[in-house]
């Protein structure tokens, strides 16, 4: 038990990050498991307790704030679910490499998300019939995401949130964290179900993204994000070239 203590810090950093961009935080948590020689199935469900511990405490101080759109939180929460159960399932027999590769994309996403999240378009839109359907599509897809890869969702429904329905980047973020309280909720779920996750270092990545999200709730109010932002965006390029090696070398190993 005391050789799994290090997962706290790991938690309250990926939940103070997590909180401030409306990521979740599974995008620091993930890479470092799979580094150390996690099976992304492990990785993706232990960081999905993280993720739910991360929403709950965001969303609890973004609520105190008032900078949370119930209504669309909710709708896009319920729309998700189905796809986190469907990722979950999938998640069962991925091969590492293969998971690394496609983590590896989502890193890079991710990256350019965070680098560019404040030159996004914000204007008021007409929701049509055309963009409900969108959203609901991208909704399932997010779930899918969220669970296969543990991350929540935040990449897909704060874009979408902010550029497809002209939510302010100030609300969207928040918004984002009660949405992850659905997808992250339901993974956690289907993942226990079927045995992916270590109860004990879920538990502990849970205790540090809790305090990390109270912490970056709080710090999104007045922190000038610019430098976090280059310095989190090289830090997940860094990691995705990694997985992308990693992967390869493995192949090559193989005999591929």
């Amino acid at each position: 038990m005391i050789d799994q203590i290090w997962l706290i810090p790991l938690g309250f950093a990926a939940g103070v990050l997590g909180s401030m961009i409306g990521l979740g935080g599974g995008v620091i948590v993930v890479p470092v498991l799979t580094f150390l020689g996690f099976p992304p199935t492990v990785a993706a469900s232990n960081s999905l307790f993280a993720a739910l511990s991360n929403a709950t405490a965001s969303t609890i101080s973004y609520s105190k704030q008032k900078r949370i759109d119930y209504s669309l939180g909710l709708k896009l929460g319920l729309l998700s679910i189905p796809g986190t159960v469907l990722g979950a399932v999938m998640s069962t027999d991925v091969a590492p490499d293969i998971f690394k590769i496609l983590f590896g994309f989502v890193l890079i996403a991710s990256s350019v998300y965070i680098f560019l999240r404040k030159k996004f378009e914000t204007k008021e839109k007409i929701i049509s019939k055309q963009m409900i359907v969108f959203v609901i599509g991208t909704s399932f897809f997010a779930g899918i995401v969220s669970s296969f890869f543990g991350i929540g969702g935040g990449i897909i429904f704060v874009p979408l949130m902010v550029v497809g329905m002209g939510m302010a980047m100030k609300k969207a973020a928040p918004t984002s964290q009660m949405i992850l309280l659905f997808a992250s909720l339901s993974g956690v779920v289907v993942h226990s179900f079927l045995g992916h996750p270590d109860l004990l270092q879920s538990g502990f990545l849970a205790i540090g993204s809790f305090v990390g999200g109270l912490v970056g709730a709080r710090l999104s109010v007045d922190i000038k994000e610019r430098y976090l932002q280059i310095l989190v965006s090289v830090v997940i390029l860094i990691a995705a070239a990694k997985m992308f090696f990693d992967s390869l070398s493995g192949n090559y190993l193989l005999g591929f």
